[in-house]
């Protein structure tokens, strides 16, 4: 009995060692951080011209509040939502006070559909248009974090609070580099409300909707909200310099800038031998331009050599122009078993755009530069090196399949003629 009684102790003892000894378990995978919620703020335009009654039998206000409910039933649970008015308050002819009027009505943040409906329920159409100061705290509402922002605008007439410009509100909005976008919808507009409304989404890369019909409305709205739940690479703001000894230093990735009229920005890129560097760029006309408009990219040295450039033209109304470039580097012959050094590539963004002298020119056209460095081809006859996009490859082949076809027809032909002689 005490051997048995020993025999137990000891085993319990080594058992209580080996548990001191052996190291605890690993920790489970702690999950990834969770990315920020997307916002959005629903502007919605209450003055009096929302008592119209042309939509499906009634007012503009009861169809917006019916489209409201249906949108507000099916945001998605990630998405953070508020609610801005404008022309809801203050129903006198006060100029001056009618252009203050707009109010957050449901802050942003996690959702509560009851009581965002009930302050819905509570909006009566009032007063005046003051779309521009109503962008202007609705992008002070979105303010501050790394999520997807959007605001989407549902008005039924122009802005009435001029010299306070939206679409120039929008385009300083957009220059911030907050990336912000503004979608409008209309409701039943007419020509200078759609060219506001066209101008403000235009500005900030959003998207304008004419709405005649209260399912046009919810199913847009809704449509809208749940895009700002899609992941999005977002470009990082940069500001290209005059010259290239003064430009920024970017590595791979997508870039935001502003470039004026004729302007022309420069950048740096650092290529390793062996690597090749695929640079393309896109400029939005974002108002009023002239016919006949072009956007140039240039790889050039720090000496000042051209070594590729890209570029295209356009004529008449467009949103936007793009172009690239690809500049392959060889790796040297012989290197002893020296690291070779990289080259700094400059990379000259120039646009042709003219407007007229009514148009203003400040903030600059919006201007997206992707920048991608990635192995070089290993043989010159690689496609990517070689040109296949240049279209002679393709002439060579149909040549030779024409020439092949005609000898195999020609054969064929003479066969049958001498068939037909010896019968």
């Amino acid at each position: 009995m005490i051997t048995r009684n020993r025999l137990a102790a000891a085993m319990c003892g080594l058992l209580a060692a080996l548990a001191v000894a052996l190291p605890p378990p690993a920790a489970a995978d702690e999950p990834a951080a969770k990315p920020p919620s997307p916002k959005v703020e629903l502007v919605l335009d209450v003055s009096g011209s929302m008592r119209a009654r042309d939509i499906d039998g009634q007012t503009r206000m009861s169809a917006a509040k019916q489209a409201f409910n249906e949108v507000l039933d099916a945001v998605p649970g990630e998405v953070e939502l508020g609610i801005r008015t404008l022309g809801a308050n203050y129903p006198g002819k006060d100029r001056k006070v009618g252009c203050k009027d707009t109010k957050q009505l449901y802050p942003v943040g996690p959702l509560d559909r009851t009581e965002a409906k009930t302050a819905v329920a509570t909006l009566a159409p009032t007063g005046w248009t003051p779309i521009g100061p109503a962008l202007l705290g609705a992008a002070e509402d979105l303010k501050g974090g790394d999520a997807t922002r959007r605001i989407v605008l549902i008005t039924d007439g122009e802005d009435t609070c001029a010299p306070l410009d939206p679409c120039e509100v929008a385009r300083d909005i957009a220059a911030k580099g907050i990336h912000l976008v503004i979608d409008t919808l209309g409701l039943v507009p007419d020509a200078k409300t759609r060219s506001q409304l066209t101008c403000i989404a235009e500005a900030t890369g959003g998207t304008y909707t004419s709405v005649q019909h209260t399912d046009e409305l919810s199913g847009r709205v809704s449509q809208l909200v749940d895009r700002a739940a899609e992941p999005v690479i977002t470009p990082v703001a940069t500001e290209g310099a005059a010259e290239c000894a003064k430009a920024p230093q970017l590595k791979a990735g997508f870039y935001s800038d502003r470039e004026k009229f004729g302007e022309h920005r420069w950048y740096r890129v650092d290529v390793l031998p062996g690597q090749e560097l695929r640079a393309s760029v896109s400029v939005a006309a974002d108002r009023a331009v002239n016919n006949d408009y072009g956007v140039l990219l240039r790889a050039v040295t720090v000496h000042g050599r051209e070594i590729v450039r890209g570029s295209e033209a356009g004529d008449g109304r467009t949103d936007v122009i793009s172009t690239g470039l690809r500049y392959p580097k060889a790796e040297p012959a012989d290197s002893d078993g020296v690291k070779p050094a990289s080259e700094t590539v400059c990379l000259q963004v120039s646009n042709s755009f003219s407007a007229p002298a009514s148009v203003k020119t400040e903030p600059g056209m919006p201007v997206e530069l992707t920048v991608d460095v990635v192995d070089a081809p290993d043989e010159a006859a690689d496609v990517a090196a070689f040109g296949l996009g240049r279209g002679w490859w393709l002439l060579a082949v149909l040549v030779l399949t024409g020439l092949v076809a005609g000898l195999l027809w020609g054969w064929i032909s003479r066969w049958r003629i001498a068939v037909w002689r010896t019968n």
